[in-house]
């Protein structure tokens, strides 16, 4: 039996570099599969931090137009939070979804 397996397999540095392959890729604690996983989540916590990157800066954008323009900050306070003058009346319309 041994006699039909060609002489490159048998040998012995063929047989360490194999087992020492098979650990590396499966076995160990930083294996192949552990190491893609890791990637993917790397990348997707990157591509997560430039949208929030991006979201503070529209944030901090938005904040300088408001505190600079005093008609567009009126505007915001009544729309966000439904501020109004003492001497007005505030009605609210809320529309009903149609089912």
């Amino acid at each position: 039996m041994l006699a039909r397996v060609p002489k490159f397999f048998r040998n012995f540095y063929f047989l360490i570099t194999l087992a020492f392959l098979v650990w590396m890729f499966f076995f160990d604690a930083n294996d192949f599969i552990t190491q893609f996983q890791t990637s993917r989540k790397l990348s997707a916590l990157e591509e997560e931090r430039d949208y929030y990157l991006e979201k503070i800066a529209e944030v901090q954008k938005d904040r300088k137009e408001l505190l600079s323009n005093p008609e567009l900050l009126e505007k915001f306070a009544r729309e966000k939070y439904l501020m109004k003058k003492p001497t007005e009346d505030l009605y609210i319309i809320v529309e009903k979804d149609e089912k």
